[in-house]
């Protein structure tokens, strides 16, 4: 039986739960500040774009990198790394005198967090060694990220009621520093034995895949398909080439035969596609608080917080979950408690329902990250955990990219097929003789996400069952290198 984790264990946990919460709130945080810092800048409208969209863009396309990378030059060094890199360019973040720059200091800190999030989940993996220990681990770091994600817009909304709108980028100088000074101190050093060369083409193919099919989801969202959908199209081609050399190299990035193992499948299946619903429902709900309701953006933030707190409690209840059934019941059963909350939505028509459906909906995807995640890094060996972690992380990356893109489009074909004469819900909303027949229409639009997030929902309940009939350990099923 693996020792039990002790006071540095704990204290380390605390210390890695600053670069996650850091990382989530720096893909939030900008929103609010966005106006200000454009008209300071003179950004325009496909600059703004490339501002909040680069960080967002170049993590998803490092992460599967730097997780492998992590566990051939060391985790502790690789986060040591990143967490400096990411100091210095929030910095430079904060005092961009260009949009240029801004939006290269952008990409530079999305290098910077893509070392971050992988390297944190796999010395998790190392510093836990029960399962226990390490599901409770894990369902403290899941809760940090989606709290962080959810405090952001309203911290930065606070921020930017008393300082300069670079004040968003400068809070997590303090923070890094303190990883910085306790992390060789507090977290140990992990390197995989023989870990053979880093495959540099293998990068290469899973940069340009993942960056090529994240940029074609999201430019979808314009309404042009031509230059999306080619983007799309190369992406996986690229994806496909890159999968086939995973299986042919002696020192693959990603070791692409767990996906024999069905749990696994399962769980990164579900991964992406509660990324789907949850950012779609994000998307929407954040509209109508604003131009439905007549919400500020910060009261909006505020009100929308129930979306990562839901998430929060979710993952925080989860491990005492396993203890009265399987992890595989607790998943699906979650799922069960996320369509009830799309069907919430589907009935939504004011503010209450709104955040009760959005509470509810997110508090049932917890047991799905929390014990999910866990099953992820436990279907592989110690040495491959940072690639275990980089392939949960690419799939909420491109989930959520997915559910911007898929739901986005489906909402504002509803939003015209409800009201023809329409144009943009922000548009019309300002024409006092067509304003009430837009926010109907949007209504519309939100109660169909509902309906479409509660079918997502219920349908991975169900392939969770199906695909998790084994119970082997107390991880609850059977470790994938079993089996590989």
């Amino acid at each position: 039986m693996d020792k039990p984790a002790g006071r540095r264990e704990w204290l380390g946990l605390t210390v890695l739960v600053l670069p996650t919460l850091l990382v989530a709130m720096d893909m939030t945080s900008l929103f609010l500040a966005l106006p200000r810092l454009s008209a300071d800048l003179g950004a325009s409208a496909t600059e703004q774009l490339w501002i909040t969209d680069s960080y967002g863009f170049v993590v998803a396309g490092f992460v599967i990198t730097m997780g492998t990378l992590g566990d051939r030059i060391g985790r502790r060094r690789l986060l040591m790394i990143g967490g400096a890199a990411f100091a210095v360019t929030s910095v430079v973040a904060a005092f961009s005198t260009s949009p240029a720059m801004l939006i290269v200091a952008r990409g530079a800190l999305g290098i910077a967090g893509a070392t971050l999030m992988p390297s944190t989940l796999a010395l998790i993996t190392n510093m836990f060694r029960d399962e226990k220990q390490r599901g409770k681990a894990i369902s403290i770091w899941a809760t940090c990220q989606f709290a962080g994600g959810s405090a952001g817009p309203v911290l930065a909304g606070f921020l930017l009621q008393h300082f300069a709108w670079g004040s968003v980028f400068l809070v997590a100088v303090p923070a890094m520093g303190v990883l910085l000074i306790a992390g060789p101190v507090l977290l140990p050093e992990f390197r995989a034995p023989a870990s053979g060369r880093l495959d540099f083409a293998g990068v290469g193919l899973s940069l340009a895949a993942v960056l090529l099919i994240v940029f074609g989801l999201k430019q979808l969202t314009t309404g042009q398909l031509l230059v999306p959908v080619a983007a799309i199209a190369v992406g996986a081609a690229l994806g496909a080439v890159f999968a086939r050399r995973q299986l042919t190299t002696s020192s693959p990035l990603l070791d692409l035969r767990l996906f024999r193992n069905r749990p696994f499948t399962a769980v990164l299946v579900a991964l992406v596609v509660a990324g789907v619903a949850m950012a779609g429902v994000g998307l929407l709900v954040t509209q109508y608080l604003q131009s439905v309701l007549g919400y500020s953006p910060l009261a909006s933030a505020v009100l929308f917080a129930p979306m990562g707190l839901g998430v929060a409690a979710g993952t925080m209840t989860a491990p005492a979950l396993t203890r009265r059934m399987t992890p595989a019941t607790a998943i699906a059963g979650g799922l069960v408690v996320s369509a009830a909350g799309g069907v919430l939505l589907a009935f939504t028509g004011g503010v209450g329902l709104v955040m009760v459906g959005i509470a509810v909906l997110t508090l049932g995807t917890g047991p799905l990250f929390a014990l999910g995640i866990s099953l992820v890094l436990g279907a592989v060996p110690p040495e491959r955990a940072g690639s275990a972690a980089s392939m949960a992380d690419t799939g909420n990356y491109l989930g959520g990219s997915l559910g911007m893109a898929l739901i986005g489009l489906t909402a504002t074909a509803v939003y015209h097929a409800a009201f023809p004469a329409g144009t943009t819900l922000a548009a019309d909303v300002t024409h006092p003789e067509l304003a009430n027949q837009a926010k109907e229409a949007f209504t519309t639009a939100v109660n169909v996400t509902g309906v479409i997030a509660a079918v997502l929902f219920a349908g991975l309940a169900v392939l969770v069952r199906t695909m998790n009939r084994t119970r082997v350990g107390a991880a609850g099923f059977e470790p994938a290198t079993a089996r590989v």
